[in-house]
């Protein structure tokens, strides 16, 4: 019979929590809610009560300066160290658990910008050379972590920080457009479909991956979608490949998979109910996927992904 993991007791409720405006006390961190703008910095070390599985509505742009230990953004999980650099869309959730922390922990681990979409979407409309940052946005939906950035990105940190009204948004817009041109990044969470040449073609993938997400379960196979845009099988293969940087099956196991995550980190659900339940027809197969796609086992991602909760443990233990 399947096990299920029951090593240590799980908190009632594994959804993230959502964090609120009314909730952003400057005791924890956070700028005065009085401050005019729509760009608002936050520090705080760790231990710390923000340090919790969440998400918000705007986008969080997160640089580690301290500490090391695991990072949870959305169904990714892996390790960080000072100059980690991650940016988190909006309701993506994500944590940042430390693990080498000094005795009475540190007063400065995170250098935070939030920021909301809308603003920037109705000026972009006006301004073309703030459209620039449009796809940025686009692929912070599944978090971006960029590499090499870290001095650079403290600099600009500190430098919006003490910065106020317009000539901290020129400072932000600076940092905007390292990030915009940065090529050296990947994307954490889930699969991200790359630039297309036209919107037929857009909305052609757009159309398959809707599909792919709603009924993740049902069979579906290259030659049935070719047939269905009336193209050769060997056509459609090439058009998908250059549209999302994957083979249609990696694809289609990368879809199930990363649903797969979703339901061993929200669930109780079995290993085993769970291979099916996202479309496989055998555990074996699943495993060895899961393990090719996550770098580790689906039981190991459930053990793991319960760790996200460890930072309001520790900030609850530090009192």
């Amino acid at each position: 019979m399947p096990s299920r993991h029951t090593d240590t007791p799980l908190p009632r409720s594994r959804r993230p929590e959502l964090e609120r405006p009314y909730s952003r006390s400057p005791a924890l961190g956070y700028e005065p809610p009085e401050l005019p703008g729509c760009l608002h910095c936050l520090s705080h070390g760790f231990p710390t009560p923000l340090a919790r599985w969440h998400c918000h509505d705007e986008y969080e742009l997160h640089l580690i300066v301290a500490t090391s230990g695991k990072a949870f953004v959305g169904d990714w999980i892996g390790p960080f160290y000072p100059g980690h650099l991650v940016l988190c869309g909006p309701r993506l959730p994500h944590n940042w658990i430390s693990y080498d922390l000094p005795e009475g922990g540190v007063p400065e681990r995170d250098l935070v910008i939030q920021f909301p979409h809308e603003p920037i979407e109705r000026a972009a409309a006006e301004l073309p050379e703030l459209a620039e940052v449009l796809p940025l946005l686009e692929r912070a939906r599944h978090g971006i972590e960029f590499f090499g950035l870290g001095e650079r990105a403290e600099a600009h940190w500190r430098a919006i920080k003490s910065a106020h009204g317009l000539r901290r948004f020129s400072v932000f817009c600076d940092y905007l457009a390292d990030l915009a041109r940065c090529t050296d990044y990947r994307l954490l969470s889930a699969v991200q479909m790359q630039s297309v040449n036209d919107d037929n073609q857009l909305d052609q993938i757009n159309t398959i991956v809707n599909r792919l997400a709603e009924n993740v379960a049902q069979p579906i196979a290259a030659a049935q979608v070719a047939a269905e845009l009336g193209m050769s099988e060997s056509r459609f293969s090439r058009f998908f490949r250059r549209a999302t940087g994957n083979t249609f099956t990696d694809f289609v196991n990368r879809v199930r998979i990363n649903r797969a995550c979703q339901l061993l980190m929200e669930s109780d659900r079995y290993v085993t109910h769970v291979c099916y339940d996202v479309g496989f027809n055998n555990v074996a197969n699943f495993n060895r996927r899961f393990l090719e796609i996550k770098g580790m086992t689906p039981t190991e991602f459930r053990k793991q992904a319960d760790h996200r909760y460890a930072g309001r443990a520790a900030a609850q233990n530090q009192r």
